[in-house]
């Protein structure tokens, strides 16, 4: 039933779309959703998403729930420190800590489908001065290789670079790519003349160890690491474990969230 209903609007639209008229009421309804805004309130701040489709209305939704000890350890940031947030994604999370820390936050997030929403969001909090976006990807060396994506969803996660595995280590099927200039977090720090981060969120989907293992310098200063890891992937887990050791720093907490 879903497939011909899908089957029949993309007649009508289709239809619709190759007359001027058509076109033009398409366009101006486009341009009302994709500036749709859906406020968020945690913790008695106030802050606000762009919501284009139903996933952004999802990460609207749950923020309060969906990630609680990432909420819980921005809160815990030390004010007006250097925040890295590398897998961005819409910058649920870079905002908060701009908004409620006063951080000075650099987003790292490669995806064409997220950039869009990325900027709106800085831009719709009033925090341009405080949260500057890195549109490249980290890895564990310099060079061109391809950014492989599961959806070209708005707000989509899952992807990858260079390495062609997702979370669980296992090969992607990826329904898009491009090729883009992936770079380490050293070399950002060195070249592109970033600060010092105090603290690093990471969550890219797979290649964390990887994108740890360029980042030596930067890692023997910072203060505190945010890392998403699975388990089931003993690779990524036993690598990115010896990596952040071997830069000094300690597990202090572990936390599962399904």
């Amino acid at each position: 039933m879903k497939k011909m209903i899908k089957s029949l609007l993309t007649i009508v639209v289709n239809w619709m779309i190759s007359t001027k008229s058509g076109k033009s009421l398409f366009e101006y309804i486009f341009n009302i959703v994709r500036e749709s805004t859906t406020p968020i309130k945690h913790n008695n701040f106030e802050l606000k998403i762009t919501t284009p489709n139903q996933l952004c209305d999802f990460r609207a939704e749950t923020f309060s729930t969906k990630e609680p000890e990432t909420l819980e350890w921005v809160d815990s940031l030390n004010e007006n420190s250097v925040l890295w947030d590398i897998g961005a994604n819409v910058g649920l999370y870079s905002i908060y800590a701009a908004k409620t820390r006063n951080c000075k936050v650099f987003s790292f997030e490669p995806s064409i489908f997220n950039l869009e929403l990325l900027a709106r969001n800085v831009f719709i909090n009033n925090l341009t001065d405080r949260v500057t976006i890195i549109p490249l990807p980290l890895n564990d060396k310099l060079g061109i290789s391809k950014l492989q994506l599961t959806t070209t969803e708005l707000g989509g996660a899952l992807s990858t670079f260079d390495h062609n595995i997702g979370f669980d280590g296992n090969k992607i099927h990826e329904i898009f790519e491009f090729s883009v200039m992936g770079i380490t977090i050293d070399y950002a720090k060195a070249n592109l003349n970033l600060p010092q981060p105090d603290y690093i969120k990471m969550d890219v989907d797979g290649i964390e160890h990887f994108i740890l293992s360029g980042g030596n310098d930067v890692l023997n200063s910072v203060k505190g690491v945010l890392i998403e890891i699975n388990d089931d992937f003993t690779v990524q887990a036993d690598n990115c474990f010896k990596l952040l050791s071997n830069a000094g720093l300690k597990l202090q907490v572990k936390k599962h969230s399904d």
